[in-house]
C-alpha cells in the first residue's frame, strides 16, 4: 500500500495534479552537516570574481586555504603556474604537518593547521595533501545572469507548474550557464540548461536545421520534462537533481548502496567511479544558487532583472528560404537569428530552408502588422514543398558513418565510394563528406605542382559514439569548472544520463540483461565463444536471455571496463538512432487489466520499445504483471524530417 501510495504522489507530481511542500526545506532539504558546503557556493557566486579564484579542500569544503589573483589579461599558462606554485606550497606544509612538526610551527603552516578542528589527525592532513583543488569565483557572472534570467523568469514559472516542477528549479541554469544562452561546453553541452545532444534529443529537436538546446524557451519545457521524469525515478529532488549532472543509473546506485534520503553519507562517502567533484557537489551548488536568486538584493544591491521581450509567434505552412521570409517581414536575416537561436547555420548559409511548421518569434514591437497578416503576405512563389536537399556533411565528433548513411537515408559503401574513402573505418573531425544529393565528385585534373599535404586531424573511429570518448561523457558546469590545470576536478558520467538502466558488472561478475541484448553482444564484447557463456550460466543450447535475469560473465581476453565501454556504446547508439526520429512529449498511465501484456500494449497500443517502456518503469519486473498495476508510457511524436 506504501509503494502505491508513492507512486501516485509522484505521478501526480509528474502531471501538475497536487500542490507542492508547503515549506521549501522538506522539498530541498538541507542536512546540517552540509551547511558549509553550501556556504561555500555562496561565497563563490556572490564574493569572489572571475578574476580570482581560492585554494580548498575537494572534500571539506569549509577549509579554503587562500585566495589567488588571476587577472583577465594574463596567458592560461600563467595562470596554471601561479595555481600550481601555491598549490604545491600548501602540499609541503601539510605534509610537514602530517609528519608531526607541529611545535613551533611557522606564521604560514599555523594559519593552515588552524582551518581544521583542533583535534585533526596525521593522516588526515596527509590525505589532504592530494585534495587541493582551485575553483574560481564566478560573482560577476552570477550578477549578469540574475540580470539575464528575467527575460525567461515567467515562461519558466507557466511550465514548471504545468509539469508539477517546483519553480525554484529556475535557479539550476545559474549553476549550468549562468543564464547564458550562448554557453557552450567543452563537451557538446547547449544552451541555458546545458543539454547534450543525447539527453536533449529525447524531448527537442536537436539536428543539423534546428537544434532547440539553444532555445531557451523550447529547451526549458525539455530541462521541465527531464526533472519530472528523474524526480518520478528518484522519489525525491536531491537526488533528481543530481541525476541532472550524473545521470540516473548512478543516482539509483549510490541510492541502493545509503539509502534514498541518505544525502550527507552520498555526498561524503559515496565512491562510484564516475561520481566526481561536480556530482558530488551540483545538489549543493544548486541551493546555493537558489538562496542567491531568492535574496538577490542581499548579495547583489541594484541588481535588477531584464523584462521579457513581448513575442509575436508565426508558425510556418511550408519551407521558406531565410532571406525571402525576412523580406515579406521587413526585417533582416540577423535579427530573425538573434531571436531564434535553434536555427543552425545551414538556414542562414541558404542550404537550408526555414522548415516547414516551424514557429519564428519575433519582437512584436519589430512587427508593423499581425504575425497572420505577415505570413499570408508572403508571395505564393516563395514558399516550397520540399527541403532542400543535403549535399554535404562536416563530420562532428563521434559521428559515424553507420550514423550519417542513416540519417541521410543512404548506404555506407554509397558514402564510401562518394568521397573515396579508403576504410570504412576512418573519417576525421572536420571532413567534408559529400553526400548522395551531391553526385559524384568531379574528375581530379593533374597539376604541375601541388600544395603542400597539410597534416590531418586525429581521425575518428566510426564506431566512437560518444561526444569525448565511447563510454562516456564529461559534463562540468560552469558553477563547478574552475581548477585552471588540465588534470583537475572533471567529472564524467555514463553516456546514458536518462537511463537508469544499470550497465556496470558487480563484484561477483554477473549483470543484469537489458533489452535489445542477447548472449551474441556479451560473447562479442567479451572476445568469447556464445557456447562459453552458456556453459559458464548451464544454458541449454539456444536458450535466451530475458530481461531482468542475472547472468555471469568470464573476463578472460577484455577487462570490465572496456566490456562497460561496449554495452553502453551500443545502447547509446540504439537510443540515439531512435531519438533522431522521436521526441518525448509527456507520460500516460496505464492501469493493468485481467489478460494484458505491457510487451503488446508498449509494442501495439503506446507505440513505445520495451526498452523505452522499461526507462520509464525500471522497478518494474517484467514477467510479474498483474491486473491493477498502473505503469507508465511516454508519449512520443516523430520529428519532422530535415
Amino acid at each position: 500500500m506504501a509503494r502505491k501510495r508513492r507512486y501516485l504522489t509522484l505521478l501526480a507530481l509528474y502531471l501538475g495534479l497536487t500542490a507542492l511542500p508547503a515549506h521549501a526545506e522538506e522539498t530541498f532539504p538541507l542536512p546540517e552537516e552540509l551547511q558549509p558546503d553550501v556556504d561555500f557556493w555562496v561565497s563563490i557566486f556572490t564574493r569572489y570574481g572571475t578574476d580570482e579564484g581560492v585554494l580548498h579542500d575537494n572534500r571539506n569544503l569549509a577549509v579554503v586555504y587562500e585566495r589567488i589573483d588571476i587577472p583577465a589579461g594574463i596567458s592560461r599558462k600563467e595562470r596554471n603556474r601561479r595555481v600550481k606554485k601555491r598549490r604545491n606550497a600548501l602540499i609541503r606544509i601539510l605534509r610537514n604537518l602530517a609528519d608531526g612538526k607541529r611545535d613551533n610551527p611557522s606564521a604560514e603552516a599555523a594559519r593552515v593547521l588552524a582551518l581544521w578542528p583542533a583535534d585533526v589527525s596525521n593522516d588526515t592532513l596527509r590525505a589532504a595533501t592530494k585534495r587541493i583543488r582551485f575553483q574560481q569565483g564566478l560573482s560577476d557572472r552570477f550578477r549578469e545572469g540574475l540580470r539575464r534570467s528575467g527575460r525567461w523568469r515567467d515562461f519558466i514559472a507557466t511550465e514548471f507548474a504545468a509539469l508539477g516542477v517546483p519553480f525554484e528549479l529556475a535557479a539550476l541554469p545559474h549553476v549550468e550557464s549562468s543564464y547564458n544562452p550562448d554557453a557552450r561546453s567543452h563537451v557538446g553541452a547547449s544552451g541555458i540548461w546545458q543539454f547534450t545532444r543525447s539527453t536533449g534529443r529525447r524531448f527537442m529537436r536537436v539536428d543539423h536545421v534546428i537544434d532547440e538546446r539553444n532555445d531557451p524557451f523550447a529547451a526549458t519545457r525539455s530541462a521541465g520534462q527531464l526533472l519530472a521524469y528523474n524526480y518520478s525515478i528518484a522519489g525525491n529532488w536531491p537526488m533528481a537533481i543530481t541525476a541532472y549532472n550524473h545521470g540516473l543509473a548512478g543516482v539509483r546506485r549510490a541510492m541502493r548502496i545509503h539509502g534514498d534520503n541518505a544525502y550527507v553519507d552520498i555526498f561524503r562517502s559515496y565512491n562510484g567511479r564516475t561520481f566526481g567533484f561536480a556530482s558530488r557537489n551540483f545538489y549543493l551548488a544548486f541551493l546555493a544558487a537558489k538562496e542567491v536568486d531568492q535574496n538577490p538584493e542581499h548579495y547583489f544591491p541594484g541588481v535588477v532583472r531584464e523584462s521579457p521581450t513581448a513575442y509575436a509567434e508565426l508558425k510556418l505552412p511550408d519551407y521558406v528560404p531565410a532571406e525571402d521570409l525576412a523580406s515579406a517581414l521587413g526585417v533582416s536575416p540577423r535579427h530573425i537569428a538573434k531571436h531564434n537561436p535553434a536555427l543552425q547555420p545551414t538556414v542562414w548559409e541558404g542550404s537550408k530552408h526555414l522548415p516547414r511548421g516551424y514557429t519564428v518569434r519575433l519582437p512584436e514591437s519589430m512587427l508593423k502588422h499581425p504575425a497572420d497578416t505577415l505570413l499570408a503576405a508572403v508571395p505564393g512563389d516563395k514558399w516550397r514543398t520540399e527541403q532542400l536537399p543535403d549535399l554535404f556533411h562536416t563530420v562532428a565528433r563521434g559521428d559515424t558513418l553507420s550514423q550519417l548513411a542513416e540519417r541521410y537515408d543512404t548506404r555506407v559503401s554509397t558514402l564510401v565510394a562518394l568521397n573515396g574513402l579508403g576504410s570504412r573505418h576512418r573519417i576525421r573531425a572536420g571532413q567534408k563528406l559529400r553526400l548522395p544529393a551531391a553526385g559524384p565528385a568531379p574528375e581530379v585534373v593533374a597539376v604541375a605542382s601541388v600544395a603542400p599535404a597539410q597534416p590531418e586531424p586525429e581521425p575518428v573511429e566510426p564506431e566512437a559514439i560518444a561526444e569525448a570518448v565511447p563510454q562516456v561523457e564529461e559534463q562540468e558546469p560552469a558553477a563547478l569548472a574552475g581548477d585552471l590545470a588540465a588534470t583537475v576536478a572533471s567529472t564524467v558520467q555514463t553516456a546514458l544520463l536518462s537511463d537508469p538502466s544499470d550497465y556496470t558488472v558487480a563484484e561477483d561478475n554477473t549483470i543484469e540483461v537489458q533489452p535489445l541484448e542477447t548472449l551474441g553482444h556479451y560473447a562479442d564484447w567479451l572476445g568469447l565463444r556464445t557456447q562459453r557463456l552458456r556453459d559458464i550460466n548451464g544454458f541449454a543450447f539456444r536458450t535466451p536471455v530475458e530481461v531482468g535475469q542475472r547472468i555471469k560473465l568470464e573476463f578472460a581476453d577484455v577487462d570490465v571496463t572496456s566490456f562497460e565501454s561496449l554495452r553502453v556504446a551500443y545502447h547509446r547508439s540504439q537510443q540515439d538512432g531512435f531519438f533522431r526520429k522521436h521526441i518525448i512529449t509527456g507520460v500516460r498511465e496505464h492501469t493493468i487489466r485481467r489478460g494484458e501484456s505491457v510487451w503488446i500494449l508498449s509494442l501495439r497500443e503506446y507505440d513505445v520499445p520495451i526498452w523505452l517502456f522499461r526507462q520509464y518503469n525500471p522497478g518494474l519486473d517484467l514477467h510479474r504483471i498483474t491486473p491493477g498495476m498502473t505503469v507508465r508510457f511516454p508519449v512520443l511524436v516523430s520529428t519532422e524530417p530535415s
